[in-house]
């Protein structure tokens, strides 16, 4: 690849040709630089998520875990890859979770098995057309020029990936499937990586083995999709938050938004009512649906979005967490219990001049005082902790089993073709922010660049999901909270605060978006991330 730089580094960017928006600066080169050389969205999508864990670390690592949705244009297809690290296989390691909880502050019980490496390989084999070597060339580049102590073990692990591919036999597939398998330990002669991963994960007290890392694999499914508004909308399933985000749409279509007006009263209470309803019904049903039986059909179907919407009073806030019963068919189930949750998350999307397009949510959630990678610079996330401990919950934890997590990237079809991708960090926030910006674009024909700018609006009525305490009452924060963006006039705050909302204002950006739009009419990509974030994009 040239060392020249990127055509244009700002916080939106447009092009005909291939566009990336994601983090910082430097990962967002690294995906351009590979749409460039002549990979397409899937390459460089991989290449900007590597260097991500370079650049944005701590809020994402190698150890971490990537959900990634793909719009493939040779199969006119979505398919969402799940790299999402399960929990330890070990049953005594699960019978201590249950009897002494899932430990933060940096604790190695907290670190599910690394996923970013499979995901990524997955993601070259299904889709992509570049080596490993090619696509972790920026990423090497970043490790070499670092100071932190673990970025030249980082670098050597992943110049192992490399010496892999070349020693492996066989074509393109089996090189990238040698690389995955060293890192995991499934390769019959050279597990160095894998043996060095174990042994840190002993010495820091953790659970996880070379059987977990062996066991790990890359799930490849079919999205939650919805109708709404001529559009289809779509999710990874319940093992993350995201069909929250589709149930409140279809809530949302019983309501005449474009008649109130972008950020009326009215406006702003619908939607903020809908999204506590579907937060309510994420808190008691969604978990890995390969351990509970999510009622996910049932959750989004007309019958019980049409028996839910009454629920939703427009002159009062609610107060209360509402999950409905979908299984007897019913509004109400009983009360429940909520909180925000704070830590590390970042973004990326990526569309290339092919018709592919890619939208991902790296994460880890490093713990900052605890900066370890061990001898392969290999830092780990928090993610178990988005489990709890309550037996018979869909969402406690099992050996193998993936946590219900709150990373949730959005893929939007039109006529069967993208026109949106979007990624959002910020925890529970996400697909809040990913709601405003849905409704920005569908109802009031805003772009990426003032979607991603404009006022938002956000509740912490719901749960923390990154609080595994089993009394779930303990993790509700924010009954009726409503924060808006300070850009939200006086009056409308003061009217939303009459029916009953917690209201706060604040100049914040309310979660950390990217947006990227297809016109389908010019062919051209415009992609932008909010710039008082620290999001960054670039075409070609």
């Amino acid at each position: 690849m040239t060392s020249d730089s990127v055509l244009q580094m700002d916080w939106r960017a447009e092009s005909a040709e291939g566009v990336v928006a994601a983090g910082a600066a430097e990962a967002v080169d690294a995906g351009i630089r590979i749409l460039r050389a002549g990979g397409n969205a899937a390459d460089a999508a991989v290449g900007t998520i590597f260097a991500l864990n370079v650049t944005d670390h701590l809020a994402c690592s190698i150890g971490g875990e990537v959900p990634l949705l793909i719009y493939d244009a040779s199969s006119a297809r979505v398919r969402a890859l799940s790299g999402q690290g399960r929990a330890p296989l070990s049953e005594e390691a699960i019978a201590w979770y249950m009897e002494h909880g899932i430990p933060g502050e940096g604790d190695m019980k907290m670190a599910p098995v690394p996923s970013v490496v499979d995901l990524c390989v997955t993601t070259l084999i299904r889709y992509g057309s570049r080596t490993f070597e090619e696509v972790i060339d920026p990423t090497l580049a970043l490790l070499d020029r670092g100071s932190e102590e673990w970025h030249p073990r980082l670098a050597a692990t992943l110049r192992k990936l490399v010496e892999e591919e070349h020693l492996a036999e066989g074509g393109r597939v089996e090189k990238l499937q040698a690389v995955t398998d060293r890192f995991y330990g499934r390769n019959a002669h050279r597990n160095d990586v894998a043996e060095s991963l174990e042994a840190f994960y002993i010495e820091k007290g953790g659970f996880l083995r070379r059987a977990d890392l062996a066991a790990h694999v890359t799930t490849v499914e079919d999205p939650v999709t919805i109708s709404y508004r001529g559009h289809t909308i779509c999710k990874c399933g319940p093992w993350t938050q995201g069909p929250f985000l589709l149930q409140t749409l279809r809530l949302l279509e019983g309501f005449d938004l474009d008649a109130m007006g972008r950020l009326s009263p009215d406006y702003i209470h619908s939607a903020t009512e809908a999204m506590k309803l579907g937060l309510a019904d994420r808190d008691a049903y969604y978990a890995d649906p390969a351990f509970a039986g999510v009622p996910m059909a049932a959750l989004l179907s007309d019958r019980y979005t049409a028996m839910r919407r009454p629920l939703i009073d427009m002159e009062r806030a609610s107060l209360e967490a509402r999950p409905g019963d979908p299984v007897r068919m019913r509004p109400l189930i009983g009360n429940g219990a909520f909180r925000p949750a704070t830590g590390g998350t970042t973004t990326c999307v990526v569309a290339d001049r092919w018709g592919n397009v890619v939208a991902a949510t790296p994460s880890a959630n490093v713990f900052p005082e605890r900066v370890d990678g061990g001898p392969a610079g290999v830092t780990y996330g928090n993610r178990l902790r988005s489990f709890n401990t309550v037996p018979g919950h869909p969402n406690c934890i099992e050996p193998g089993k993936r946590p219900r997590i709150t990373l949730t990237p959005t893929l939007v079809l039109k006529e069967g073709r993208p026109v949106l991708a979007v990624s959002v960090a910020g925890g529970d926030l996400q697909d809040q922010a990913t709601l405003n910006l849905l409704l920005d674009f569908l109802h009031f024909g805003m772009g990426p660049d003032e979607a991603v700018t404009a006022p938002r609006f956000v509740t912490a009525h719901h749960e923390d999901s990154f609080d595994p305490d089993p009394d779930r009452s303990k993790t509700f924060l924010g009954p009726g909270s409503l924060r808006l963006h300070s850009d939200i006039d006086g009056e409308t705050a003061a009217a939303l605060e009459r029916r009953g909302h917690a209201v706060t204002v604040d100049a914040t950006g309310f979660a950390v978006p990217v947006m990227l739009h297809v016109d389908r009419d010019s062919g051209v990509l415009r992609a932008a991330g909010d710039p008082r974030t620290g999001r960054h994009a670039a075409g070609l």
